[in-house]
């Protein structure tokens, strides 16, 4: 029977969104939940799922054009009817399905087939990634679950890993292209329940229609790529297996001119550490880069040239970001001076017993825990407005988000319920995503959901910022670097202390001069009599 599919609720007061792309085409057989297509609203990207499992008959939208809620979307024929639909003149009951066909084979179980690797969901609204580095060659052995990518969202540097264990045969990107999300990424041989090798020469013609269909242009790209490669040496070793190292001690090969699968491991299971790589540098065994610079006598002055790279990841997604919060936000910036010299002397006096605990107390935790403090008194700063500042979401979770220069660019991870926390629990957690945001490595979750935030540009220089408000919340503080200043204290003296600027931005349309001011006061107390600050934890 063939039915519409119709397009359903996507969002709240959504009447109609824009076909971004389709995920099938027409005569594609499809499975329940299996998505179909990728649309576009005025708020996010969304994936539709198919709700049955059948064959498509016909897609009533081009891509770029605006599809209706609550109208058909394609048509489809649901599963045991696809007898009666025709495609191109033929019964599609006259073509078996490669599935069928294998199943019914009576191939040898254990046998070997080739599968391609779809690149899976790796984040909310993400559909394409960059690929950073392969971590895997064409020929490899790899294991289950071993790592076999490392790509870059707009979000995070995230590891992609193997399904099966088997033999990688093809690699359909190269370093710095983009993947699509829902397309193969790479083509292993397997062992499974059947091989494809001895399939009916009719079964082999279809599959390679579809793989044209599928990958035609992708893989000429490829092949072009691929063979503008010449392969490096190999040590017959090590050259059927995966070096093992981590992504750190491969940087650094990289970095040496050194062919990581080259180095002899010294660690559990022939594991590649940092040392191994520098005393294989230090022997002269490391593999030159093909386009090295003749060195020259004299300096060369180079001028005129330009490079062009594109912006992607989490850069891109910065630069949408800021936009979007400056063009929308009317921002207004307040500054301030903190007198952290207590503060230093009490962190001072707990930092050795806790890094006994292997717990770092930095300062971030009691600008962290001060703020969650403060914002008991001033829930408005908590709050964030809808898109037409219309309303005002109060939250009664902290989660503070503290910014972090990456190797992938600004990050924003947030600390999650600071109000029910310590700060030894908040200096954990600042540990966790520091390191984590520096890999690249941050989880989504921990982007998400964050309330207020705090910069920390005095980590790398400077006083005074006017920071940019991660939208939608409605303030982010700047804190500058600590200096040693003269001030006076209460008898006239002038004493050497410790002083700290810190520049507030705030969203004029919630937050007014008063209540920021007020704010920051309240903060700063806290900062500047710790004892003050203990007693409101209790």
């Amino acid at each position: 029977m063939s039915i519409d599919f119709i397009l359903p609720d996507i969002g709240e007061g959504i009447v109609e969104c824009e076909l971004v792309e389709w995920l099938v085409k027409e005569g594609d057989r499809i499975e329940e939940d299996q998505p179909v297509a990728d649309v576009m609203t005025d708020k996010a990207l969304v994936q539709i799922p198919a709700m049955y499992s059948g064959v498509v008959e016909k897609l009533y939208y081009k891509q770029g054009e605006i599809a209706k809620v609550h109208s058909p979307l394609f048509a489809m024929t649901t599963q045991g009817d696809e007898a009666d639909v025709k495609t191109n003149g033929e019964n599609i009951s006259d073509v078996p399905a490669l599935e069928t066909v294998i199943a019914s084979d009576s191939c040898p179980a254990g046998s070997n087939q080739t599968e391609d690797f779809i690149l899976p969901d790796i984040g909310e609204g993400i559909v394409e990634c960059e690929i950073v580095e392969w971590l895997v060659r064409e020929g490899d052995i790899i294991e289950e679950d071993q790592a076999v990518v490392d790509v870059m969202t707009d979000k995070a540097l995230v590891q992609i890993p193997a399904k099966y264990a088997g033999k990688v045969v093809k690699l359909y990107y190269a370093k710095g292209d983009v993947a699509k999300v829902h397309e193969p990424l790479f083509a292993i041989e397997h062992q499974g329940a059947a091989d494809a090798s001895v399939a009916t020469s009719s079964v082999a013609e279809s599959q390679q229609q579809v793989n044209q269909d599928t990958h035609a242009s992708k893989t000429v790209k490829q092949d072009d790529k691929q063979d503008t490669h010449v392969s490096q040496p190999v040590n017959s070793k090590v050259a059927s297996g995966k070096a093992l190292a981590s992504p750190a001690v491969r940087r650094v090969a990289r970095e040496m001119f050194v062919d990581i699968h080259l180095v002899p491991g010294s660690g559990p299971k022939g594991r590649v550490y940092k040392e191994d790589v520098v005393k294989f540098s230090q022997s002269g065994s490391q593999v030159q880069p093909s386009a090295a610079p003749t060195v020259e006598s004299a300096p060369v002055c180079v001028s005129g040239n330009t490079r062009v790279e594109p912006i992607r990841g989490v850069k891109a997604a910065m630069a949408k970001a800021m936009t979007a919060s400056v063009s929308t936000i009317p921002h207004f910036t307040y500054c301030e001076e903190i007198d952290l010299t207590d503060l230093i002397a009490l962190r001072k006096s707990v930092k050795s017993e806790y890094a006994k605990q292997d717990i770092k107390v930095t300062m971030m935790p009691f600008f962290i825990k001060a703020m969650s403090l403060a914002l008991r008194e001033f829930p408005v700063m908590n709050s964030q407005p809808n898109d037409d500042c219309t309303e005002l979401t109060y939250f009664d979770d902290h989660n503070i988000g503290m910014a972090v220069d990456s190797k992938l660019g600004l990050l924003v991870p947030n600390i999650k319920q600071v109000q029910g926390k310590s700060i030894v629990d908040v200096a954990k957690e600042v540990m966790r995503l520091t390191h984590a945001a520096r890999d690249g490595r941050v989880a989504a979750a921990d982007l998400k959901g964050g309330t207020i935030s705090i910069s920390n540009i005095g980590a790398i220089g400077g006083t005074v910022a006017t920071p940019i408000i991660n939208k939608p919340e409605v303030a982010i503080v700047a804190l500058g670097k600590v200096q040693t200043l003269p001030r006076f204290d209460e008898n006239g003296d002038v004493q050497a202390r410790a002083i700290m600027q810190v520049s507030w931005s705030g969203d004029h349309r919630i937050i007014d001069g008063g209540t920021i001011a007020r704010f920051s006061n309240l903060w700063k107390s806290f900062l500047e009599n710790p004892n003050l600050m203990l007693m409101h934890m209790s």
